[in-house]
């Protein structure tokens, strides 16, 4: 008997490659290839954890109420304007299940976030890829790739994997010419990061009468707990309902929940975060400058650093990689010579720029 065949759009579809965590012959190498946190979660965070140990046989509240409950009071919305999902994966997901028909375009720039794609064809949409400018989302390039078959615009901002952004009057612009039937989807998963007076992930847009705007937030950045898969998004009540509609039935874990409402209460850890931050990214930027590396400038908690030749690159990355270095090469996002670097801890920022130093001596 011949196997049942997969819809024909879903074996289209490239699956997904995480940042490598392991090298051979080194016992606990330095992993700087996915945007994780180097100060880890929250010491609260840890102990809520840690207090769920007894009770993994109780299905979670698959609702998430006092998650939300949290989430609603610390950002002056309704709870019923709050969703939470398995990561902000999930939620992107999610978006396309609710939107998405077969036909239906979703639009996204061109380095984008590969899960915008990935989605888009799981749900049989179309994927409509628009050019950049300078790494940079194109607000004109984006509107001009609007059709009638248009349902979701995907922009993350800042983006990943180029760390560049758009400042509030664009992000702005973006949504008032969007049509009425088009909702837009920001990914802020990097927004606890950036302080620029212009800066913006569009919560205020959420708010707007003309609603049709999504922002998605994610605890694996900032708060350190990517491990639990936790995320939620902001978004007028009509499709807060929709989203619900199209989750797991309990998708976020009781350990994910109160481990995440710890995190958000400790407002101490969260600061030393983003200070770290704010301190090794200037740094990173001006040591690679100075090596003579093209850097793109960032607002994130990574770099996206560029070579020569696509070779080069390679070579550059293997040879990091011999010194227990693990960055992230970029070539499946359409930037064959580039690596992305994430901020670590203060040692492994170091230990990163003298071995690329070294390898550009040795390659000159």
């Amino acid at each position: 008997m011949p196997l049942v065949e997969p819809k024909s759009h879903v074996m289209k579809i490239v699956p997904y490659i995480a940042g490598e965590a392991k090298i051979p012959g080194f016992d606990s190498p330095v992993k700087l290839s996915s945007n994780e946190s180097p100060l880890g979660a929250s010491p609260a965070a840890i102990r809520a954890y840690a207090d769920q140990a007894g009770k993994l046989e109780l299905y979670p509240d698959g609702a998430a109420v006092e998650l939300r409950q949290v989430l609603a009071q610390a950002h002056g919305l309704n709870i019923e304007q709050v969703v939470c999902g398995t990561g902000s994966e999930q939620l992107i997901d999610c978006v396309c299940r609710a939107y998405v028909s077969p036909g239906d375009e979703v639009i996204f720039t061109e380095y984008a976030f590969v899960c915008y794609l990935i989605s888009t064809m799981a749900a049989g949409g179309v994927p409509v890829r628009v050019p950049e400018k300078n790494l940079t989302a194109d607000v004109d390039a984006i509107l001009d790739r609007v059709s009638p078959r248009t349902k979701v615009v995907f922009l993350a901002n800042p983006n990943n994997p180029t760390g560049t952004w758009i400042p509030r009057a664009e992000l702005h612009r973006l949504r008032r010419d969007l049509p009425e039937h088009v909702l837009l989807v920001v990914d802020a998963a990097y927004a606890e990061y950036c302080d620029q007076d212009e800066y913006s992930f569009g919560e205020e847009l959420v708010e707007a009468e003309d609603g049709n705007t999504v922002v998605l937030h994610t605890f694996s950045k900032i708060f350190g707990l990517a491990s639990l898969r936790v995320g939620w998004a902001r978004a007028p009540r009509e499709v807060a309902m929709a989203l619900h509609r199209v989750r797991g039935v309990f998708n976020v874990s009781t350990a994910g929940q109160v481990a995440a409402i710890a995190a958000l209460s400790d407002t101490a850890h969260t600061r030393a975060a983003r200070d770290h931050n704010d301190k090794w990214l200037p740094w990173l930027d001006g040591q690679l400058r100075e090596l003579g590396l093209d850097v793109t400038p960032s607002i994130g908690n990574f770099l996206l650093m560029h070579f020569d030749e696509a070779a080069k690159c390679q070579s550059a990355d293997a040879f990091l990689r011999g010194r227990g270095l693990i960055l992230r090469p970029v070539a499946n996002y359409g930037l064959p010579r580039s690596l992305r670097l994430s901020v670590g801890l203060d040692e492994d920022n170091r230990a990163v720029v003298s071995a690329l130093a070294e390898w550009l001596d040795s390659n000159r």
